[in-house]
């Protein structure tokens, strides 16, 4: 066997497939692989010393045609991307890149933010993982309020839970400062419910609380009237209905004029033209002395609203569980 035709047949061939490279049909690891790596066509020339008379000479071509390849196949490693440069047609238009949008909770919660801070609300946080003085007793929660019970609320250990709304902040707020106080507290909060259309384990929740001398009823009614004209439109009316909560006395369901028929009655309002919103009241007196206030010199309102629930609203959405889903094609309509 003739190792010089061997070494040349070998250069010949690498020729080639470096034309193939150059031209994008040959990736750099296959040229590579195919003259250099352990199976190449250099390591099985080599393989054949046996075979050819003056192994010596024969060492010494093969050596060279190794060094030969590598010197430029290492040329070609640090080319590389400058060669695939070339290639491109930098007259084409470039590729606009997908851009990402908030999530459609998010902007509502930011809408409604946006709201409360142009009336001279501050924003406020809590821990998501509180104990029952913070969640339940400071907010005038009875001992055998159902609400303590394990079927409505997700306890972790004695009496740390997962809040069930946000109102745990308001305490905290309290706790670190002397009136006036004039906070929202948005996030995230838990209830021990079986998801359903309007229901959810976990959901977005915000509140407001406002506490000062000589705070009145008067005042909650007309922020929550100028807050649903200003998230709904001008039109919007509401109105609002005795309840009760623990912690506000007196306490008022508050209605708004139906988004979708715009109080003429639909199936969305059950023809009444109203839909139920959010829930408010005057600070029971007895959070206030909870928290270290005193009750006959201080008063103040709270409130608080399910932010899935606004945007449902807003935005024509029947299924809360749409909003966990994760589906861009219903993200990206809004």
């Amino acid at each position: 066997m003739d190792v010089k035709k061997l070494a040349e047949e070998i250069k010949s061939s690498f020729q080639e497939e470096l034309k193939n490279f150059e031209n994008g049909n040959l990736n750099f690891e296959d040229l590579k692989n195919k003259f250099l790596g352990r199976k190449g066509l250099v390591a099985d020339a080599f393989s054949q010393m046996r075979n050819f008379t003056d192994k010596a000479l024969a060492g010494q071509i093969l050596n060279s045609l190794k060094n030969e390849l590598t010197e430029k196949v290492n040329s070609l490693t640090e080319n590389t991307s400058s060669a695939k440069t070339k290639k491109l047609d930098l007259s084409l238009p470039g590729r606009k890149p997908n851009a990402g949008t908030l999530h459609v909770v998010t902007e509502t919660q930011r809408q409604i933010e946006d709201i409360f801070f142009a009336m001279g609300f501050e924003m406020a946080t809590g821990p998501q993982v509180e104990t029952d003085f913070f969640n339940f007793e400071s907010l005038n929660f009875p001992p055998d309020h159902p609400a303590r019970e394990m079927h409505d609320t997700f306890f972790v250990e004695g009496d740390v839970l997962l809040r069930t709304h946000t109102s745990n902040v308001q305490i905290h707020a309290m706790k670190s400062q002397e009136p006036p106080v004039r906070v929202i507290a948005p996030g995230k909060c838990y209830r021990n419910d079986t998801p359903d259309a309007t229901h959810s384990p976990v959901f977005q929740q915000i509140e407001a609380l406002y506490v000062d001398k000589n705070v009145t009823f008067t005042e909650l009614k007309g922020t929550l009237d100028a807050f649903v004209k200003a998230l709904f439109g001008k039109a919007t009316k509401t109105r609002f209905r005795p309840s009760f909560f623990p912690f506000t006395e007196p306490s008022a369901e508050v209605d708004v004029t139906c988004v979708v028929c715009k109080g003429k009655g639909c199936n969305v309002c059950k023809q009444t033209g109203w839909i139920e919103i959010l829930g408010a009241g005057m600070v029971d007196p007895n959070v206030l002395e909870a928290v270290g206030y005193d009750s006959e010199i201080y008063s103040g309102y709270a409130f608080g609203l399910g932010i899935e629930r606004v945007a449902m609203l807003k935005y024509g959405i029947p299924d809360l569980r749409l909003f966990f889903q994760n589906d861009i094609r219903f993200l990206k309509q809004f």
